[in-house]
């Protein structure tokens, strides 16, 4: 089967810090300049894969969550909702709020805050002809199966290490099947206790025939469970250096035609891109043929941005207008070109930009589920590097 369903990540936050030592939940606390749980968020965020962002927060949490996503302008998450007591019922309350439409869910720990673009992108793709996939790493421990002995254990068994995984998240389904195998869960007496410590665990359990396809992880999706993996964790989030040295991100542009509206992406043509800018004063995304015309001058169309502009009193037409104006124009020489639309939502806060967010995000939306042929997608975030991620990760698919 193959599927161009919407993708939901998840974000499960409903711990309570208990292990790092500290009172406050742990995917509150600040590591680099933001909390855990803006860091995990913003990589869902700015995934060109990723439609919508629901997070499930400690209850008691949420209010305080909802203000760190406003300010932070994450234009994806649009549901936070009270976790459970437990994992199993945490997840159950994201299926639940997540409605009956299909689409693909990926159950995403709030503390692993260091998941790599790579991954998302390829757990999207393998859900489109699979209905479960799990993230693992090959084990580089020997693991022993421990036996009671005289005084104490001893060695049972030693496990062949070649078979052997480390499971990490993203963990991927079919929002179908996922809640189908805990509706079966809910139903057995039994279930309560022995309680599966993951959701591929349940799905394994009560829908044996449902094969789960294996995606390769990376040793940096650590999860943060104890004090020692808060500095180890804030060494890895600190700002890199160089541009140049993310890897993968120039070889994906080098030669990539890219035509921007609204700005310039300065940093694309340092990595190879062949850019041509519209910038605002040269061409009015309010006005459709004028961007047309500019589009006409260009004579190969791999990927079009367009940067948001806030709405203003009296100038409200770009702010709303550009991003349907530029994807209509574009779309034709996408089709041809198999290429990508990017739109970037405006900075800013407040009543006047949240609406212009909202509509900028639901218009790619309903893009990308109408478009065949032509990858779309949505970013709030206002770093160039969040734009270049999603020109790369399907503008040559």
């Amino acid at each position: 089967m193959n599927s161009r369903l919407r993708t939901v990540a998840v974000v499960l936050a409903g711990g309570v810090g208990q292990r790092v030592g500290r009172d406050t939940p742990k995917q509150l606390i600040e590591l680099a300049g933001r909390t855990i749980l803006e860091h995990t968020i913003a990589v869902f965020d700015a995934s060109a894969e990723v439609d919508e962002v629901v997070v499930l927060m400690t209850p008691g949490f949420g209010g305080q969550v909802r203000e760190l996503v406003r300010r932070a302008g994450f234009g994806k998450v649009t549901q936070v909702v009270d976790g459970g007591a437990s994992r199993t019922e945490s997840t159950w309350r994201a299926l639940q709020a997540l409605g009956t439409q299909e689409c693909n869910v990926l159950l995403h720990d709030a503390v692993r805050p260091l998941l790599e673009p790579r991954i998302i992108t390829d757990c999207v793709r393998a859900l489109e002809t699979r209905e479960a996939v799990e993230v693992v790493i090959p084990s580089s421990d020997t693991v022993l199966v421990a036996a009671p002995g005289d005084g104490g254990e001893v060695v049972g068994d030693v496990l062949d290490r070649s078979r052997l995984r480390r499971a990490q998240t993203p963990q991927g389904f079919r929002l179908s099947v996922i809640r189908k195998a805990y509706e079966l869960a809910f139903a057995d007496p039994g279930f309560g206790d022995r309680l599966a410590t993951d959701d591929c665990g349940v799905v394994l359990r009560y829908l044996p025939d449902v094969p789960i396809f294996l995606v390769a992880g990376s040793e940096r999706n650590m999860k943060v469970t104890h004090p020692i993996d808060l500095a180890i964790a804030e060494r890895l989030l600190a700002p890199s250096a160089p541009p140049a040295a993310v890897p993968g991100r120039r070889d994906g542009l080098v030669g990539l035609s890219v035509v921007v509206f609204g700005g310039d992406l300065p940093l694309a043509a340092e990595y190879g891109a062949r850019v041509r800018s519209f910038p605002r004063e040269e061409v009015r995304v309010a006005d459709p043929e004028s961007v047309a015309k500019a589009l006409a001058d260009v004579a190969a169309v791999d990927a079009v941005v367009h940067l948001g502009v806030p709405a203003r009193d009296g100038d409200e037409a770009a702010a709303y207008l550009g991003p349907w104006n530029v994807a209509r124009a574009a779309y034709p020489a996408l089709r041809e070109s198999g290429g990508r639309l990017v739109l970037r939502t405006a900075p800013g806060a407040g009543p006047l930009h949240a609406p212009v967010r909202a509509a900028t995000a639901e218009l790619a939306r309903s893009l990308a589920a109408e478009w065949a042929g032509v990858r779309v997608a949505c970013v709030s975030s206002q770093d160039e590097g969040a734009l270049l991620d999603a020109l790369v990760s399907g503008a040559r698919p």
